[in-house]
């Protein structure tokens, strides 16, 4: 009952070992009573032996005594190497399972391992385990069934959103010019017509934006970088910063330089690198409170290229943070009802991060605020 909370090998080997000591023991036990029962077949004829010379009777007796210690002490030496070759066996018996166990657990550790190296990126893998038709070359072909329906998903939904994108921008460009040409009349429009107008025009400018940021999520989730290039992350993030000034400005936010380091240097697409930064950066202005701060850093740390942006605010609960990551997410009073943002801003960032094969860690500090580090393979100029 204990063992069925261990893993499989040390359960196999546990089962090997007993079988293999088992079958050495009833071995050892067959072989002590053919011994016992030859034993006793030879030694009765000599009860029958009639001799007539006392002495030559007293010959015999001697020979058999010593005949019958002959044979006892034969069985205890035959005994003894039994339990020996038993203990011997025993402590065999513990390697020879585990190499047994191991040898039997090897294709599924190979499909194992295979599986892992599959991911969103290269679901056009297949395991394609050669062999007989045998439980696991079943076990394999099920998963690559797996494989194909995933992929086969996964491609849907990105062309649907993609699709989807393209299509919406006729109408809202259609939307778009009907207010203006209404609004481009000779007679002038009432003020409520005005104010409708305007209002429908900032509502399709963020709708518009919307498609554009779904546009980017699927290109990036997509996994293509057709574009790949050397990239210097911290001219990205002094670009985004510049580009930014008015709005850090506009809610006096102080900016301050934590290293932006020559040497910060990937490879990848600078198209989605740049949508990257930019969305850390606006996520820092967006998500932050009046007076607050900013802090910014790229540094190359050995085969490891990190971007760190620290912004000030209100403080998070630390196990809804990794939320922000999803699409849609939004966490806090002011993220909530800013009505600022669609939600994707560090979605996309996530998804362009995994596309070039880092990884994006959010922590909220005590303080308050977030702190955003994405950490890239490193690349030269």
């Amino acid at each position: 009952m204990g063992l069925r909370a261990r893993p499989v090998r040390l359960r196999f080997t546990v089962l090997y070992a007993a079988l293999f000591l088992a079958s050495g023991l009833l071995l050892l036990a067959l072989t002590n009573l053919l011994v016992g029962a030859s034993s006793t077949q030879v030694a009765a004829p000599a009860q029958t032996v009639t001799v007539q010379e006392a002495g030559a009777r007293q010959r015999i007796a001697d020979l058999e005594t010593r005949l019958s210690e002959a044979e006892q002490s034969s069985s205890r030496q035959f005994l003894t190497g039994s339990l020996v070759a038993l203990a011997v066996m025993a402590a065999v018996s513990i390697p020879l399972g585990n190499a047994a166990s191991g040898r039997v657990l090897r294709p599924l550790r190979t499909i194992t391992a295979a599986t892992r190296r599959i991911t969103a990126e290269n679901l056009h893998e297949r395991l394609a385990v050669a062999g007989p038709a045998d439980e696991v070359k079943d076990l394999a072909d099920t998963i690559d069934g797996l494989l194909e329906r995933l992929e086969a998903s996964f491609a849907a939904q990105r062309r649907f959103v993609a699709n989807a994108s393209h299509e919406l921008r006729t109408p809202l460009a259609t939307m778009r010019a009907s207010v203006d040409v209404a609004l481009a009349k000779p007679e002038p429009a009432p003020p409520s017509t005005v104010a409708l107008a305007d209002r429908l025009r900032t509502e399709l400018d963020r709708m518009d934006g919307l498609l554009e940021e779904l546009l980017v999520l699927a290109q990036a989730q997509h996994g293509a970088l057709a574009d790949s290039e050397p990239v210097p992350l911290g001219d990205l993030v002094s670009t985004s910063l510049t580009a930014r000034a008015p709005a850090i400005a506009a809610r006096n936010l102080t900016v301050h330089d934590g290293g932006l380091q020559a040497t910060a240097w990937t490879r990848g697409s600078r198209t989605l690198l740049s949508r990257m930064a930019d969305n850390l950066i606006d996520n820092a202005v967006v998500h932050n409170r009046d007076g607050g701060r900013i802090r910014v850093a790229a540094a190359a740390d050995g085969a490891t290229v990190r971007l760190v942006v620290e912004t000030g605010g209100p403080v998070l609960d630390p196990r809804h943070v990794a939320r922000l990551g999803r699409p849609f997410q939004r966490l806090a009073a002011d993220r909530t009802g800013s009505g600022t943002g669609s939600g994707l801003g560090l979605s996309i960032v996530a998804a362009i991060v995994d596309a070039h094969g880092g990884r994006l860690d959010l922590h909220a500090p005590p303080e308050g605020g977030l702190r955003a580090t994405v950490s890239l393979p490193g690349g030269t100029a």
